[in-house]
């Protein structure tokens, strides 16, 4: 473990000097949280180290945190710590905890089923009872990112066609979507209001659907400051109510507008301002559906009546915390199941294209599989703490709200990430997991980063961006082949400084797949 100590114990008194008082010193400088890291064994070890300090002693992070973590995977021991056990935010990379975990316990090949039922009998055509569409969780519902498995029109007809294959074209009763699987109000309480009603800020339903959003199309004013015009949505929600206060701003300022929304509140608050000069002149955002198994039910319904089944009676949902309460009428008979992709593809979107409501469904999955009892967000992040304690890894410092990382107040030191990571890479899912991990320099959120250089291809990286929070987690392999596990987190960095930390942080990329594994 110390080459270059074992290498020096024969030089001069004025060498051994410099290795007894001096290098000690700088391994302790390192860590800079009263936990000393491994001894620097190498030239790169100790570039890299000298990289960090600089960057955080210079303008970008000198009023902030910067913390570093290295591991080899095959043993889990520390090559570098620097702030390694300081808690810090984690902002995204803490979707890699939260896809490991799930695909740990689950699987890579675990799939949701999401059901098309009725109860109550049918004479004549005639449904006298209730329809339902119950979910178990699944986040991709109806999304676009999977043409194989239905986008929301096609799931919407195949679902008529189930309805009316079974001898149905009127229901006396309910169409009813069914999220009473999750009892609570599933949405973490540690998030900002100001992002609930924004497509990042979509809340978790047991019967999630186009992935919890909607479009909202502007018509911008003619001159700066002109106010805008609601022209449409997509899908069409016609139960929710806008106050439109957005403005116009100059050509290609992009997107600046806020929908201040809640779970399950139909009025949403539209501010900030829209580019002038788009194509069309219409410009749009996404934001939350505030209650995703309503609009399951009332976009069924509207699909029902538009194929000639009669539905007199408006749409409702059940369960997410609500006190709605629906008459069922006996036992309630199955006409269509829908499963949805596997885990592994689930899990890949979720760290490719950082999807917070993908990450707070597999959480909650994977910890009520740990544990049945398991109904809030707060019991989820302790199931899967629990999980990994057990696992031998050290969770001192392990603050985390949520399965996403968009909590403000949620941290992990970065011993934890790299921690988890090694441990992860014995799990017989390991293989599944490294896969749904970005690779910089070409795919994911970090297919920008680092082109063109070393670390280009050799780094899978998950990154995390709140503000004045950059990270990064995931894997590289060393100069010698051997697998390492890592995590950089930069905490409050100077506004306006974004890209001197992309600019240190590409640097850090280089220093890392420089370094020797042994």
């Amino acid at each position: 473990m110390y080459p270059l100590r074992r290498r020096l114990v024969r030089l001069s008194p004025s060498l051994l000097f410099f290795i007894v008082v001096w290098f000690p010193a700088f391994a302790v400088r390192a860590g800079m949280d009263g936990q000393p890291s491994s001894p620097p064994d190498s030239l790169a070890t100790q570039r890299l180290l000298r990289q960090i300090e600089s960057f955080q002693a210079g303008p970008a992070v000198r009023y902030g945190t910067v913390a570093l973590s290295v591991r080899r995977v095959r043993d889990g021991e520390e090559r570098i710590g620097y702030n390694a056990r300081l808690s810090m935010p984690s902002a995204s990379t803490l979707k890699l905890i939260t896809t490991a975990t799930a695909l740990a316990v689950l699987g890579p090949n675990y799939t949701y089923t999401t059901t098309l039922e009725y109860d109550g009998s049918i004479k004549d055509s005639i449904l006298t009872g209730n329809l339902y569409i119950r979910g178990t969780g699944d986040p991709s519902l109806g999304s676009w990112r999977f043409p194989a498995y239905y986008d929301l029109s096609a799931l919407l007809k195949s679902w008529s066609e189930a309805v009316r294959a079974a001898g149905i074209r009127q229901i006396q009763g309910l169409v009813v979507g069914d999220a009473s699987l999750y009892s609570d109000l599933t949405t973490p309480g540690t998030w900002p209001f100001g992002d609930l009603g924004n497509y990042y800020g979509a809340g978790l339903s047991a019967l999630n659907i186009n992935e919890n959003l909607y479009r909202i199309f502007f018509r911008p004013g003619k001159s700066v400051g002109a106010p805008t015009s609601v022209l449409r949505t997509d899908p069409l929600v016609p139960y929710l109510t806008f106050q439109n206060t957005v403005t116009t701003d100059a050509a290609k300022t992009g997107d600046q507008v806020n929908i201040v929304g809640a779970p399950f509140l139909n009025l949403q608050w539209l501010t900030g301002k829209v580019p002038m000069g788009e194509p069309a002149n219409e410009f749009s955002v996404k934001g939350a559906l505030p209650d995703p198994a309503y609009f399951a039910a009332h976009a069924l319904r509207q699909q029902l009546v538009q194929d000639n089944v009669l539905v007199p009676n408006l749409p409702v949902s059940i369960g997410g915390g609500q006190s709605t309460t629906v008459v069922a009428s006996g036992t309630r008979v199955v006409i269509n199941q829908h499963r949805s992709p596997t885990l592994a593809e689930l899990a890949q979107q979720t760290n490719y294209q950082s999807i917070n409501l993908y990450a707070e469904a597999l959480i909650r999955t994977a910890t009520r599989q740990l544990d049945k009892t398991v109904g809030t967000t707060d019991a989820s992040v302790d199931a899967l703490t629990a999980f990994w304690q057990k696992k031998g890894v050290n969770l001192d410092g392990f603050r985390i709200h949520d399965g996403s990382g968009l909590s403000t107040t949620g941290a992990l030191t970065a011993d934890n990430m790299t921690g988890i990571l090694s441990a992860m890479a014995r799990e017989p899912s390991f293989s599944a997991f490294y896969e749904t991990i970005p690779v910089v320099g070409q795919t994911g959120t970090v297919r920008s980063l680092a082109r063109g250089t070393a670390a280009a291809g050799n780094i899978r990286a998950k990154s995390g961006s709140i503000e004045g929070v950059r990270a990064y987690a995931g894997y590289f392999t060393a100069t010698d082949g051997e697998r390492m596990s890592f995590c950089v987190l930069v905490n409050k960095f100077t506004p306006g400084q974004n890209r001197a930390v992309t600019t240190e942080l590409e640097t850090i990329f280089l220093g890392l797949v420089g370094l020797a594994g042994n």
